[in-house]
């Protein structure tokens, strides 16, 4: 397209947000998050865009990307998007340079869509009107209390009939504490509610399926990285086995990643996380990828920064509601969804883009750079 406003400032800001109480799962712990935000700008607009990784993807942006993007047509982002991933070429491409691209890719989208006036959901077109969540968090850092509070308040309060808690504690060495936190699980949400569960690839094969026997048992309909997502072979096995879904997909940097998931039979739905992938244009890709071999996708975490593209996709399964993201991005941004009885509606109230702003002032206090 001629005549059209061209990206004119790249900027990026960096903010650490403390937990709200100790978190981890199988295979790691933490005390705070991180989030990098990049902001792009354009005529009279800007967008926004932002990922949670290490304060590092900053000076990526700024030394590899953002003289990529500045003058170029703010308009075309896949084409953008391409250039970002050759430009990361010798720095690797999957990994933290893909979260920066991700920022960046998600941030020109929203650009375009505040200069078109529209949300960003009705620039890509919708196929849906709503969107499914569930509530995720259950870490196994919680004491029965905690757990029972958190998962009370999303079936309970909220509505959602869809909740997920972390096993698989260290590294599949609490077998015995697992299984007894998922009944103390579906105690808490009945048997009205969908129970999930996520080992972050915490066991060994065998091991997870045994698990896998004990949680259909509990009525367990969603057994995500029963495994690593590394092993395909072993994933693809327990996923012949398993009564329950096998989901894995959130560590994808790359398309390729996803085919080769899918291409080996891995999961019975593929997650991908917008923040990690490469961004928006790359996350329709890889729901293509899943919708032409039958199956849904799901949108891993960062609940705001996918609610738009989740509602441009026939085959979306749902969005995770995750406790420590859900909470940054409350601190973080004005103009949050809520998911009360099940489902986000993005784009509803016609604000352009994301239907993000920075709230600069409850934001302040956590910037780091």
């Amino acid at each position: 397209m001629t005549d059209q406003p061209v990206v004119e400032l790249v900027d990026t800001s960096v903010y650490t947000v403390p937990t709200d109480a100790p978190e981890a799962d199988g295979t790691l712990a933490w005390d705070s998050t991180t989030l990098v935000l990049v902001t792009v700008r354009a005529a009279d607009a800007s967008g926004l865009g932002y990922t949670y990784a290490p304060a590092a993807t900053a000076d990526l942006v700024d030394d590899l990307l953002a003289g990529v993007v500045t003058g170029s047509p703010a308009f075309d982002v896949p084409r953008l998007n391409e250039e970002m991933h050759r430009a990361v070429r010798n720095a690797g491409g999957p990994g933290v340079a893909a979260q920066a691209i991700a920022a960046v890719d998600i941030a020109l989208w929203d650009l375009k869509a505040h200069l078109l006036g529209l949300p960003l959901v009705d620039l890509l077109g919708a196929a849906r009107d709503d969107v499914p969540v569930y509530g995720s968090g259950g870490f196994t850092t919680y004491d029965d209390q905690r757990q029972d509070r958190q998962l009370r308040g999303w079936a309970e309060e909220q509505g959602i009939p869809r909740v997920k808690i972390k096993i698989g504690e260290s590294w599949g060495t609490r077998e015995d504490r697992d299984l007894d936190r998922v009944r103390r699980a579906r105690e808490s949400v009945g048997d009205a509610t969908a129970l999930y569960v996520d080992a972050n690839g915490g066991y060994s094969a065998k091991q997870a399926l045994r698990i896998a026997e004990a949680l259909a048992d509990q009525g367990v309909t969603w057994f995500e990285e029963p495994v690593s997502s590394d092993h395909l072979t072993s994933l693809a096995s327990i996923r012949a086995h398993a009564r329950m879904d096998v989901a894995a997909g959130e560590y994808g940097y790359t398309l390729p990643y996803f085919e080769h998931m899918l291409a080996a039979g891995a999961v019975d739905c593929l997650q991908a996380d917008v923040t990690r992938c490469g961004g928006i244009t790359v996350w329709l890709r890889a729901a293509a990828l899943a919708h032409a071999r039958g199956l849904d996708i799901s949108g891993h975490c960062a609940p705001h920064a996918h609610a738009q593209v989740a509602a441009a996709v026939p085959n979306l399964r749902h969005l995770e509601w995750f406790h420590d993201h859900v909470r940054i991005e409350r601190i973080l941004f004005d103009g949050v969804l809520d998911p009360t009885g099940g489902s986000v509606v993005p784009g509803a109230d016609g604000t352009p883009g994301l239907g993000l702003t920075l709230a600069a002032e409850r934001a302040r206090p956590y910037r780091v750079r």
